[in-house]
């Protein structure tokens, strides 16, 4: 028995030495592993840090699907300052602030590792008319004053659209001719305080969209009465209402006026009463008395 016993204590004391050195080891590989983790991280913060990872130009920021803005445009819209480090960029962040301005519909912003660069890509806000404040007469306008609106009414600075980046496009000699003139930008003008028209303008437009007659401005200056000039001469359409795209519609079937009545004598066009519109003529003023326009009733 005592033999036995022997036995397993020496049995026993071997089996906790080795117990210890496996459990030294393990420690020991432990704190390889953690040296080298640590080692590793400094290394990365360190390749992170060289001036190698810094946006330092706005060269580096890559601006794709622009069609109207210029590169330098997008740019000067993003919030950066110069060097920055490419990992100290919020891409999300930076494409929101960009959605936030008037001519970025949609952006997205990448980071490039090789080389170290920025991606950003947009969809603009098409502008399809020129917004001027009120009508100036006897001096040029404040361009400071202009902007440009899109089809919901947003609007967007006046010197934010180019000619430059369309223009870059066309050398390129890829562009449709289709493709080049939906990228010209508009010259139908609207007069008025933004304010006044701003909600009736997506309905207006979706309806204005389909008019035939070619319309160079509309005076939105009076809300009670819209007054677009156009090809075939001043139009008097009252209120924005309910009737607004009839109206539209009646105009667009008055297209041959021109050919029935002399543009020079037409005053204007009253389309008030989208059943019921007149033709004001201009009358030859006698010696004695002036005269007023005199109404014609139009057919259509």
């Amino acid at each position: 028995m005592a033999s036995f016993a022997s036995v397993s204590e020496t049995e026993l004391g071997r089996r906790r030495q080795e117990l210890q050195r496996i459990r030294r080891a393990r420690l020991a590989a432990l704190v390889w592993q953690m040296l080298a983790a640590t080692a590793m991280a400094g290394g990365l913060l360190w390749w992170i840090a060289q001036p190698t990872w810094l946006i330092a130009r706005s060269e580096q920021v890559k601006v794709e699907g622009n069609h109207w803005l210029s590169d330098k445009a997008v740019r000067s819209l993003m919030p950066l300052s110069y060097p920055q480090s490419l990992w100290g960029i919020q891409p999300q962040a930076l494409a929101s602030k960009l959605e936030a301005t008037g001519p970025i519909a949609k952006a997205k912003v990448t980071r490039n590792l090789f080389p170290p660069s920025l991606t950003v890509q947009v969809a603009e806000r098409l502008p399809v008319a020129v917004a001027q404040p009120t009508a100036v007469v006897g001096r040029k306008t404040d361009k400071q004053k202009l902007g440009w609106l899109d089809a919901k009414g947003g609007w967007m600075p006046f010197d934010s659209y180019t000619t430059d980046k369309q223009s870059k496009n066309s050398s390129l000699g890829n562009n449709s001719q289709e493709t080049q003139s939906q990228r010209s930008l508009p010259t139908l003008k609207v007069i008025g305080d933004l304010k006044l028209y701003r909600a009736e303008w997506p309905k207006f437009y979706q309806g204005f969209s389909d008019l035939s007659v070619k319309v160079f401005e509309i005076d939105w200056q009076n809300p009670n009465n819209l007054i677009l000039k156009t090809e075939i001469g001043t139009v008097h359409l009252g209120p924005p209402s309910s009737r607004t795209i009839e109206q539209l519609k009646v105009l667009n079937r008055m297209r041959q006026l021109p050919k029935q009545l002399d543009s020079s004598k037409i005053a204007y066009i009253d389309l008030k009463n989208p059943a019921s519109p007149t033709v004001h003529q201009v009358s030859i003023p006698s010696s004695s008395e002036n005269s007023s326009p005199a109404p014609t009733r139009a057919q259509n």
